[in-house]
């Protein structure tokens, strides 16, 4: 088990958390005062972007206290993630209108503007409004369930859950696992690791939530942008099983690696002239991964479709054979959770192509991600020298997926 609070809290000692602050962050509400009431409920338009982050600040606010065990100063808050992320959004202008039809999010037009085309501004809804909804609900934040309303978007209004019953209804096993993290927030007993776990669970069921609403908002954009949209989602689905502390410092440096603009036709990492290049490195990196993790679960697929036609014990293990087979070159073997057998993950073969610096170049955030995930990628990606075949991998922490591959030595 990783030493969690010692290289957390080493990271966090470098950060002063009011110099680093997103943009805007001062000027966003911090109290639910600071929104408009009509009728008993504050009035919330989640489509401003002072107006979301505010939902961010005074969650961060309002659940400070439970993290001062751990840190003073709210810096060990993992709830810094959200807003963090949601400022890289703006800033990478990522939550204007990719369709163009509107001015919305742009610098000629209104800038604050979020505009509902945008899929990762979609997507962000569902770890913006979930969260601060299922907080109400938990009594965490000090009003009542019915004592706060968000305003719709334009259109589409059918896709988004604007109350806490409206969330509870449309998406009640998300809301539950929100509700959950706040339950075990308040228990004095709860150690940090095991919070991290909470939250990363309704992370993840809030993304799943909105990918299944807003796929299709990934055709606005360029086939590099969607394509790094679908990486990002894979690549938070080994963050979760690797317990990534989303503190601010932690996230803060890993977000530096992230692309900083949104991408367009012809950019190739990593040959993009103006990222850097730990830019140019994550992105193909997140790409890799992605492969290697499609084919990896293409495979567990295909074995667990086979295995549905073979009833009787003798198929079965004829089935392991030919499995182990397939594992030949491999020192080492995975358990199938579902049936026992055993499944190779081949790493893709662009991967063995790959030629970069070693990890030792990377912020300490990334290294983390490394040594906690375990990961093909980018640990395999960034020591890259040749690849001499590939190894199973054993599943990550909590998961029962693997990691995604073999390891390039």
């Amino acid at each position: 088990m990783p030493d969690y609070n010692n290289s957390i809290l080493a990271s966090a000692e470098v950060f002063n958390l009011s110099d680093q602050y997103p943009p805007l962050w001062n000027e966003s509400p911090g109290q639910f005062s600071d929104y408009s009431m009509e009728n008993g409920k504050y009035i919330i338009d989640p489509w401003v972007y002072p107006k979301r982050m505010g939902m961010y600040k005074i969650l961060l606010n309002k659940t400070a206290s439970y993290f001062e065990k751990f840190a003073p100063d709210n810096e060990q808050n993992f709830l810094w993630g959200l807003p963090l992320q949601h400022s890289w959004q703006f800033i990478t202008g990522r939550l204007v209108d990719p369709t163009r039809k509107t001015d919305c999010g742009y610098e000629s037009g209104d800038r604050l503007c979020i505009s509902v085309d945008s899929w990762w501004a979609d997507m962000n809804y569902f770890l913006c409004a979930l969260p601060f909804l299922a907080a109400v609900d938990s009594g965490i934040m000090g009003i009542s369930s019915d004592q706060v309303l968000l305003l719709p978007p334009p259109k589409d209004q059918t896709k988004f859950c604007l109350s806490v019953s409206s969330c509870q209804s449309s998406f009640p096993s998300t809301m539950r696992k929100w509700k959950a993290l706040y339950k075990h927030l308040q228990s004095p007993s709860s150690s940090f690791e095991d919070l991290l776990k909470y939250l990363w669970e309704a992370h993840v069921s809030s993304l799943k939530d909105g990918y299944k609403i807003f796929e299709d908002r990934l055709d606005y954009y360029s086939k590099p942008e969607a394509g790094f949209g679908k990486d990002w989602c894979v690549v938070l689905d080994y963050l979760a099983a690797a317990s990534f502390p989303t503190i601010f410092s932690t996230v803060s440096e890993f977000q530096k690696a992230l692309p900083p603009r949104v991408l367009v036709d012809g950019d190739r990492a990593p040959f993009i002239s103006d990222f850097t290049d730990l830019q140019n490195i994550v992105l193909l990196g997140l790409k890799l991964l992605h492969e290697v993790d499609s084919a990896t679960v293409a495979r567990e697929l295909t074995a667990h479709a086979s295995s549905q036609l073979k009833h009787r014990q003798a198929e079965a293990l004829q089935g392991v054979e030919q499995a182990q087979a397939g594992c030949a070159n491999a020192p080492a073997a995975r358990a199938h959770p579902a049936d026992g057998r055993q499944v190779c993950a081949v790493r893709a073969r662009s991967a063995c192509r790959v030629r970069v610096q070693g990890a030792d170049g990377l912020p300490g955030a990334w290294r983390r991600v490394v040594g906690w995930a375990g990961v093909g990628l980018p640990a395999s990606l960034l020591s890259a020298r040749a690849c001499r075949g590939c190894s199973c991998a054993a599943p990550l922490p909590g998961s029962s997926r693997p990691r995604g591959g073999g390891v390039c030595e």
